[in-house]
């Protein structure tokens, strides 16, 4: 099946497709009409062949079929690539003087970007571990170091609890609820809540308090669950410094933050057909609408939850 290159050479699509979505006519639009510069001109049709592959494969064989939903699918599907803000917005725009053109033309009836909205400020989230790496992490405490037990405790809590890195540090002995099998946070605002944690989070935290923790504590860590080698409460600095040892230990190649590991938890709780309202409690986060931000479920999860689940769908 032979193809056509947008001007970039950068964006292939079929010729069949390049012809039903007049590809080549856009092209000379923006080169002899609107007397694009050469770059501009390249990424519009870059991203307009883009658009164009994403619409077959989404079943629209014109660009006349196109609905405003599908052209909002679109733009999801450009955010789930891990295209920047700046890439979609700009996409959007070559979308929507790609229609206009359709319009003058002739070649469609109506214009489905009209409405189309562009993304103004989406969170820049940091990467997700998958459960295999979140296992090699874990697991990367050796016996050989001698703070190993307090190492293991601080990840387990860590990702078992999604904590904030001051959520971490700030833990107290008390907190640990080990017959409950909870841990009482103190998030943002110092609003308590009690979290759930698993047997490998409880198993490591005890040993760490029963093993360990006495032979720091010199009478300056004012209870505080997680000390450093000269008895003081961890500083934040140095829990990121532990992560990071132990994320090049495991031979984890990502960035991994603190925050990495509270993404993971509730990225990891949602694809495992957690109730977003009970992330949301365990997050800590007072709306609900700031959890579905910070955990992007997949989209055909969601679509999928929706079909099996509403009865209209």
């Amino acid at each position: 099946m032979s193809t056509a290159r947008d001007a970039a050479g950068a964006f292939a699509v079929p010729d069949e497709v390049a012809r039903a979505f007049r590809l080549e006519q856009f092209h000379d639009f923006l080169a002899l009409e609107r007397g694009a510069a050469d770059t501009t001109q390249e990424a519009y049709a870059r991203d307009v062949a883009r658009f164009a592959a994403f619409a077959r494969t989404a079943g629209v064989a014109t660009p006349g079929d196109a609905t405003p939903r599908a052209l909002r699918e679109f733009v999801f599907h450009l955010k789930d690539l891990g295209l920047s803000p700046a890439s979609i917005r700009r996409t959007v725009s070559a979308v929507r003087t790609y229609y206009r053109f359709l319009l003058t033309e002739g070649y469609v009836q109506r214009d489905p970007s009209e409405r189309l909205e562009t993304p103004k400020r989406w969170r820049t989230l940091p990467e997700v571990l998958t459960v295999a790496e979140v296992e090699r992490l874990l697991a990367a405490p050796s016996l050989d170091d001698t703070l190993v037990f307090r190492d293991r405790a601080m990840l387990e809590l860590a990702y078992g609890a999604g904590l904030r890195v001051s959520e971490w540090i700030g833990l107290r002995v008390q907190d640990v609820l080990f017959e409950d099998q909870l841990l009482r946070v103190f998030g943002k605002g110092s609003k308590e809540r009690l979290v759930p944690i698993g047997r490998s989070a409880i198993g490591a935290a005890a040993v760490y308090l029963r093993e360990l923790r006495p032979t720091l504590e010199k009478g300056k860590g004012k209870g505080v669950l997680f000390l450093n080698a000269r008895g003081e409460p961890l500083s934040r600095m140095g829990a990121w410094t532990i992560l990071r040892k132990h994320v090049e230990r495991a031979g984890i190649a990502k960035a991994v933050s603190p925050h990495t590991l509270r993404h993971s938890f509730a990225t990891h709780l949602l694809e495992g057909g957690a109730d977003l309202r009970a992330v949301q409690e365990m997050l800590g986060h007072a709306d609900i609408a700031t959890t579905q931000i910070y955990t992007h479920v997949d989209r055909e999860y969601l679509r999928s939850v929706h079909r099996q689940y509403h009865p209209r769908s």
